[in-house]
């Protein structure tokens, strides 16, 4: 049963993303992947009730900490986050330091694959923002 909901929790959220007009900002994607990493990552603490509780407050804090994430970004950042997964090969770093901001990145590609839609990357970004360490995972897709 727990497999089903944290199945649908993304299935829910992108069939929601999928109808706004407009494509979602940095803050907002770091929220929704941060709260399903969160929410799966919670879900597995406890039994029964405390299943439940772990999961709403993983997405609760994984939902601030990817979005505090995405909107410490600035065009540069996203530049550079784009190029990485573009053109490093699967399992090499890509580092840099924003000079104008102080928050330093590494985009590691973990993976690469095709799906019906085109080609896709699973990455990890580790980055310091304000002196505080963060690890997002995510998926890029053409």
């Amino acid at each position: 049963m727990r497999l089903k909901t944290v199945c649908a929790i993304p299935v829910c959220v992108g069939v929601l993303l999928s109808g706004c007009a407009t494509q979602p900002s940095q803050e907002q994607t770091g929220m929704v992947v941060g709260g399903i990493l969160g929410g799966v990552l919670g879900s597995q603490v406890g039994r029964g009730h405390g299943s439940t509780a772990g999961t709403i407050l993983g997405s609760i804090a994984g939902a601030a900490i990817g979005g505090a994430l995405g909107r410490s970004m600035d065009q540069t950042d996203r530049m550079k986050t784009g190029l990485a997964l573009e053109n490093v090969r699967t399992g090499v770093p890509s580092s840099w330091r924003n000079p104008d901001t102080g928050n330093s990145y590494t985009v590691v590609p973990t993976r690469t694959y095709e799906t019906a839609q085109g080609p896709c990357r699973e990455y990890t970004v580790d980055a310091v923002v304000a002196g505080r360490k963060d690890k997002v995972y995510g998926t890029a897709c053409r």
